[in-house]
């Protein structure tokens, strides 16, 4: 069975008549990926099993760990806690060790730390916003991607056209990388948003396809701050999503030269920040 599908029995309520009826009903699929570093625990993440080397390297670049494909050397599934009745632990697929560079190792060591105090008190929008802008190896490119307003207003049904779990589901978030030099959209899927990205920004980094300056970055949900944290650490220039933004997505995009377009449906949507890339 699927491990992206999961399938349940229900009960299902029609509440004009109080007929109750049982029926099988297909679900998203949710397990923990714990990410090593060389062995070492470096995070964890509920997401839907598949693309997951894409999801580590997406996360990797997001977080600052990486900034290209030469900074891993391997990425292998292994043996995690589960053991069978002999005492071996068993390969769960739960559990992706990367083997880095020495830099981002090092990197890798140190985001640890501030994995663990990332609650502390002081933390304010502005010295986020610092960080970013600190961290990203590939700032924005002023003169790229530019779409036309039919081109954006298109976008989230071409996104949704591509959501195959969606469409059993009804249980997933999907993210999209829309390279505007062969209009080509790739789509990734998983029940967490920011996993979804990682996952389709994931793959522009196994394929050395960084600065991806030449793509826009469509999300199926709203625009959070992290997401365009995900988009300005691969150099994207351009986020639109089909629900809004929140202020501090906004205050990052406009301070990193990101284009955001929002509700983009019935017809119309918002620009945020840098309208200029539209039209």
């Amino acid at each position: 069975m699927s491990r992206v599908i999961a399938r349940r029995k229900v009960e299902h309520v029609d509440v004009a008549t109080g007929r109750r009826t049982t029926r099988p009903d297909s679900l998203a699929g949710e397990e923990p990926l714990e990410i090593r570093a060389t062995g070492e625990p470096l995070t964890v993440t509920m997401r839907t099993p598949g693309s997951d080397v894409e999801l580590v390297h997406g996360f990797l670049l997001s977080e600052g760990i990486i900034h290209s494909r030469d900074d891993v050397a391997t990425a292998r599934y292994c043996a995690g806690s589960v053991t069978d009745d002999d005492g071996l632990a068993q390969n769960t697929y739960n559990v992706m060790d990367v083997a880095l560079s020495p830099v981002a190792q090092t990197l890798a060591t140190q985001a640890v730390r501030s994995f663990a105090t990332s609650s502390s008190c002081g933390v304010c929008g502005t010295a986020s916003i610092d960080d970013v802008e600190r961290t990203s190896h590939y700032p924005v490119d002023p003169a790229a991607p530019r779409l036309s307003l039919d081109a954006v207003a298109a976008l989230p049904d071409r996104l949704r056209a591509q959501q195959r779990a969606f469409e059993r589901t009804g249980g997933l978030h999907a993210a999209g990388l829309l390279d505007t030099r062969t209009d080509a959209l790739e789509v990734r899927e998983d029940v967490g948003r920011h996993n979804a990205a990682d996952k389709v920004i994931g793959a522009a980094v196994m394929r050395g396809d960084l600065p991806a300056s030449a793509h826009v970055l469509a999300l199926s949900g709203r625009i959070s701050f992290e997401l365009v944290q995900k988009a300005a650490m691969a150099g994207i220039g351009m986020i639109v999503a089909v629900s809004a933004p929140s202020s501090l997505a906004v205050d990052l995009a406009d301070r990193l030269g990101i284009t955001l377009a929002g509700f983009v449906r019935g017809g119309g949507f918002n620009l945020y920040t840098h309208p200029d890339r539209v039209g």
